[in-house]
């Protein structure tokens, strides 16, 4: 009786334990997070036997899903208003070489990028804070702001149900291409 009794604690005692460990492990995240890259899927290049110099461009950000919600031009992403362009973190783009965001000459480092959605014209923000939850922390007249570049709003033919980014290639640079909902908005980036 005294072993079934040991034995018995002994399983409570195992059982609970494994229970509190499996808590430790955050839930997943909706949104998870993305990478665009400058030339286009840049870490495959080895694999494919596709040869590059190095990376030009590259771009984190968090990929929120529509899930039948309205967004652009409502609360999560309203007209006039600056937005991190996602979900979670701020997004971070990181320029490999200077390049001109737009018509601002801007230094190779990694900035964090925002966006001001409008209905027929978008704004683009760069910004030196980063490892920011969105724009919400942001200093207000701080100097931080490096540039900002505009990009007209189309209607996409299709609904975009992944917040999606991605580079274009243009002649002297590329495109930052940004879709979601009904909207595509590109960016001009020279390099």
């Amino acid at each position: 009786m005294k072993n079934y009794l040991r034995l018995l604690c002994s399983a409570i005692a195992l059982f609970a334990f494994t229970q509190v460990k499996a808590q430790d492990f955050p839930a997943l995240d909706p949104s998870p997070m993305d990478v665009a890259y400058f030339p286009d899927k840049m870490p495959y290049a080895d694999i494919r036997a596709r040869t590059f110099s190095s990376p030009k461009i590259k771009l984190y950000y968090s990929r929120p899903q529509l899930k039948g919600r309205e967004m652009i031009g409502k609360k999560a992403a309203p007209y006039g208003e600056m937005w991190r362009a996602g979900a979670n973190e701020a997004n971070e783009i990181t320029f490999y070489q200077d390049v001109t965001f737009g018509s601002t000459k801007v230094k190779a480092g990694t900035y964090s990028l925002f966006a001001i959605p409008g209905e027929d014209t978008w704004t683009w923000v760069l910004h030196t804070q980063l490892d920011t939850w969105g724009n919400y922390a942001l200093p207000k007249s701080s100097g931080k702001e490096v540039a900002r570049a505009e990009g007209k709003a189309v209607k996409s033919d299709k609904a975009i149900e992944a917040l999606s980014f991605m580079f274009k290639e243009v002649d002297g640079g590329a495109h930052l291409v940004f879709g979601w909902e009904n909207t595509v908005v590109e960016v001009p980036i020279s390099m």
